[in-house]
């Protein structure tokens, strides 16, 4: 009975109560029942405040749709969320825990530092995200806005000029692959090197250099189609030469590094993490020599294994005298990518020396390189037919350095 007086009477039930106590306390006084209505009261008081609260709110809440409220609830935990992100992400880089560890569980949390217009694909939108604490490692200094194809290509730009280090060097990239890289005299001397290697692939493609870009290598670069120049500077005559001639040539200035240590892929079956470093570079020292020591093509076997590892696997690449001159990447089968870098080299595929990103898992490889009269090869080794590779490169007296060092690229 008291339950059901409560429940339709609500606040009024208590405060009625509490009079009544009150009033008795006034008939027979020193009983102390004026603080049990006292009590009474207030707990009246409170429900009735409570429930006032609630139907303003109700109403308040009619208002707003629920899309809405789910809209702004998804925001709050967003910023929230990434504010703890933040935290984790700045205390880790400042106290370099777990930096380059591959933990259980990671936190991830993204800006977006650059829309596009669409993916790889018309069909496929897209945007440039960054770590909140750490901002991509490239500017854009003038030309077309950049597309993802674009920063694709950047990033091996990047890559290359990490491998090529202080050395004067130019390279160009095509799909994500370098079709030219050179050793020069001068950074145009590089160019025009690198360029020749493959001018039919070149054309559209982007173009990286190791030193400043100055007028000569400017107009250089403007007298082919090209689509970026990647540099770590650009001299004002260059910059103004290019934005008065070719509007379009997108110029980004490289500032050195990488935005994280990790390499992100996603997949349909989940995304994969992997330590994003450039593969250390074969060792006299480590590695070993089947054959007669060509340390005298040392520097061109660097090169070539440098064209290699930036290549998409399956991938080959010739050089002569500091200059690639025949590249197969991206075949299924290693003899295929062999037969068409010495096809692309012709007649400079003799006395080339030539770089393979993984082990030959057959003689052919070898076979071709003596018939082409290459002399040297540098190749990982660890095929379970290694014996038979040895004894090939043996017999046809073709020197080869064994790296230990896979470079595999996908």
């Amino acid at each position: 009975m008291l339950r059901d007086l409560l429940s339709q009477w609500g606040e009024w039930a208590w405060i009625i109560a509490g009079l009544v106590l009150m009033l008795l306390e006034l008939v027979t006084p020193g009983v102390s029942l004026i603080w049990l209505g006292i009590a009474a009261i207030a707990i009246g008081m409170t429900i009735g405040a409570v429930v006032n609260v609630r139907e303003s709110t109700i109403a308040r809440e009619s208002d707003v749709t629920l899309p809405t409220r789910q809209k702004l609830a998804l925001k709050a935990f967003r910023l929230t969320s990434g504010y703890d992100a933040t935290i984790h992400e700045g205390l880790s880089n400042t106290l370099g825990a777990e930096k380059d560890d591959l933990p259980d569980e990671t936190i991830l949390r993204l800006k977006k530092a650059m829309p596009l217009r669409y993916g790889e694909n018309p069909h496929q939108a897209a945007a440039l995200y960054e770590p909140v604490l750490a901002p991509i490692p490239f500017e854009v200094l003038g030309g077309k806005e950049i597309s993802y194809n674009n920063i694709l290509d950047i990033d091996t730009a990047m890559r290359g000029l990490s491998l090529l280090g202080s050395s004067c060097a130019a390279l160009v990239i095509k799909h994500t692959t370098p079709c030219g890289m050179a050793i020069g005299t001068t950074p145009l001397d590089a160019y025009e090197k690198a360029y020749a290697c493959d001018p039919l692939s070149a054309y559209g493609g982007i173009v990286g250099v190791t030193r400043n870009v100055d007028a000569a290598l400017a107009r250089a670069i403007i007298s082919h189609f090209t689509e970026v120049v990647v540099a770590p500077s650009f001299s004002e005559d260059a910059l103004e030469i290019i934005r008065e001639e070719r509007p379009a040539l997108r110029m980004v200035l490289w500032k050195g590094g990488r935005i994280s240590p990790v390499q992100m892929t996603g997949t349909w079956g989940g995304v994969l993490l992997q330590e994003d470093r450039l593969p250390p570079l074969p060792d006299p020292a480590k590695g070993q020599w089947i054959g007669k020591e060509r340390n005298d093509r040392w520097d061109d076997l660097i090169l070539a294994w440098k064209v290699a590892a930036l290549s998409k696997s399956n991938a080959v690449a010739l050089v002569r005298d500091g200059v690639a001159v025949g590249i197969g990447r991206g075949f299924c089968s290693r003899k295929y990518a062999v037969r068409f870098a010495i096809v692309r080299a012709g007649e400079k595929a003799k006395d080339a020396v030539m770089a393979s990103d993984a082990f030959f898992p057959f003689p052919d490889g070898v076979e071709a390189a003596a018939a082409a009269g290459i002399p040297a090869v540098v190749q990982p080794g660890g095929s379970v037919h290694d014996a038979d590779v040895i004894e090939a490169a043996k017999k046809l007296s073709v020197s080869m350095f064994l790296s230990a060092h896979r470079t595999f690229r996908h």
